[in-house]
């Protein structure tokens, strides 16, 4: 009699922690945070500002062995935090066992953002497939919609509160990255370009400034402004070399945001395109990543038909390489000014 042994246990964990108060957060955090310490695993915490607080002063001495992350900032587009933020920090122990906490919904999450941020949650779980990584996120039982709670209990295979740790019945993530692509509205009031086959010459040219005039208008400037220009301009190279050789911009303003869409012929198969970090010198490849670590916001429609990517620049945000700074590997600060060289103008189309 042959018996097959026993298929390997998926290394990866990703629990989903509920919570209701301050003492319960920090029941569920630092001792997950204090076990990582003694077991000598590199450890994170990339949660909101408030309860970076609350863990900081709870860990005392010992928080100086950890990363602390704020992730309203680093996470503020909820596309960067797997190459910007998860990755990150796991790509710089290979080897070796890692753990963090990451809390990147909370209440505050616009209707615009959250879309966004239950897919991230879903393609954790691709993206760190069979890596010996647990990534633990907290959930405000009180704080947050009981939709939102639902969709952690589709997004996490474990869920861990008061009373223990137990497998999610409804854990679905093909089901929610199905749901999570959703068509774009059009937007009013837009102003639209087209560009590449039979509408002109210099198309990548064309679509820099128009991207940037009408973004100047309302209001962006500087790094952001030059962020902007470059982004537009990896879209469009993705339109002329993978969406059939065209593609139409649009530019319009949502309250204080520019807001820009590149949408073509072309189908983005790869669920995690865009959210993995890749070398400075690798040719290629890289259009989505510059996209998702440079802007405040991606939203993304692909089918068989064609491409929606959607773009949202904070009149007033920060900038982001700032924020990703000191977090370290090909996903952050350091790796995307080697990609561009620094310069926005200078910059070639990464490829997505």
């Amino acid at each position: 009699m042959n018996i097959a042994p026993p298929a390997p246990a998926e290394p990866f964990e990703h629990p989903a922690l509920f919570y209701r108060d301050a003492d319960e957060y920090l029941a569920g955090t630092v001792p997950f945070v204090l076990q990582g310490l003694a077991a000598d695993e590199p450890t994170a915490v990339a949660v909101p500002d408030g309860n970076l607080r609350l863990i900081r002063e709870a860990l005392g001495a010992e928080a100086a062995g950890v990363r602390l992350i704020d992730m309203g900032e680093a996470g503020r587009n909820p596309g960067r935090i797997i190459p910007g933020v998860l990755r990150a920090f796991a790509d710089l122990h290979p080897g070796r066992r890692v753990r963090i906490i990451g809390e990147p919904i909370w209440a505050g999450r616009s209707a615009t953002e959250y879309p966004a941020c239950v897919q991230h949650e879903a393609l954790i779980n691709l993206a760190f497939s069979g890596r010996d990584v647990t990534i633990l996120c907290p959930y405000d039982l009180d704080g947050l919609p009981p939709e939102v709670i639902e969709d952690a209990r589709m997004t996490h295979p474990v869920l861990v509160d008061g009373s223990g740790a137990s497998v999610s019945a409804h854990y679905a993530v093909e089901r929610v990255l199905r749901d999570c692509n959703r068509p774009l509205s059009a937007p009013e009031g837009a102003a639209v370009m087209r560009y590449g086959q039979g509408f002109g010459d210099d198309p990548l040219g064309r679509v820099r400034t128009f991207a940037t005039e009408h973004a100047a208008r309302m209001g962006l400037a500087g790094e952001r402004l030059d962020d902007l220009r470059l982004i537009a301009s990896e879209l469009a190279a993705n339109s002329l070399d993978y969406g059939g050789g065209a593609g139409t911009l649009r530019v319009w303003q949502e309250g204080g945001r520019v807001v820009f869409d590149v949408s073509d012929g072309g189908h983005i198969a790869d669920p995690l395109a865009g959210r993995c970090p890749t070398p400075v010198h690798q040719l290629g490849s890289r259009g989505l990543l510059v996209t998702n670590l440079l802007s405040d916001l991606v939203r993304i429609h692909t089918d068989r038909d064609g491409t929606t990517i959607r773009v949202y620049f904070d009149v007033d945000g920060a900038d982001p390489l700032e924020q990703l700074k000191g977090i370290g590997g090909a996903g952050t600060a350091d790796g995307v000014e080697g990609m561009t060289g620094g310069s926005a103008e200078a910059a070639e189309p990464a490829g997505r």
